[in-house]
């Protein structure tokens, strides 16, 4: 039986209050608060979705300001992804906002860039994979990940396929805020839905960026 109850309320609270003073004294006093209705819940959660989906690494809630401008030392949101292949998987979050859920390509190595534009550059390939995120945008995802601002090199600019060529990474991802189910176990099947549906698309992009 899941012990996944549902995200409760106090962990977005904690998030917007850890937005206004980010700082190691409202951590210390507040960390309880972090592990109950944040890290235990998200711990619940991944371990209800293995089954489907493999295992979940669950980020860490320390940034890593080494190279930063912003020393703000905590992440505003708590973080879980499945990898299907390197930098392509499922993603969950939780944070002031609510629920956020994605899937897709998030960090693309040289090697899989150039795979994943001579991909879309297939008339067969690449028409299947425009298929799919059309589908997922008309059902509500947003298409995202970074993008060149001009043609990748050796593109032509009136590629009919040009805007999946331009993506560096490319991910489909959906804002769900904060509904009546968040607080329940209803949030697990949700979120299970909601991977299900992005499964093509983490597929599509997992078997050409496998090595």
């Amino acid at each position: 039986m899941s012990e996944f109850a549902g995200f409760p309320i106090a962990g977005p609270d904690f998030y917007e209050d850890l937005e206004a003073d980010n700082s190691r004294i409202f951590w210390t006093a507040n960390k309880h608060i972090y592990e109950e209705s944040v890290k235990r819940p998200m711990t619940a959660l991944i371990a209800d979705l293995e089954p489907g989906f493999g295992p979940a690494k669950i980020f860490r809630p320390y940034r890593d300001v080494r190279f930063s401008k912003d020393k703000s030392p905590y992440k505003t949101h708590q973080g879980a992804v499945v990898h299907t292949a390197p930098g392509v998987g499922w993603y969950v979050q939780i944070g002031a906002p609510g629920l956020f859920v994605a899937g897709g390509l998030y960090a693309a190595a040289p090697d899989q860039l150039a795979r994943l534009r001579t991909t879309i550059d297939d008339d067969v390939r690449g028409a299947e994979l425009e298929k799919i995120a059309n589908k997922l945008v008309r059902a509500g995802y947003t298409l995202g990940g970074d993008k060149l601002k001009t043609r990748p090199k050796g593109y032509p600019i009136d590629h009919p396929r040009i805007d999946l060529l331009r993506h560096k990474s490319l991910v489909l991802s959906r804002e769900f805020g904060a509904p009546d189910w968040l607080t329940t176990p209803r949030a697990a099947t949700e979120i299970r839905k909601s991977w299900e549906t992005l499964r093509p698309i983490v597929e599509w992009l997992g078997a050409v960026a496998a090595p």
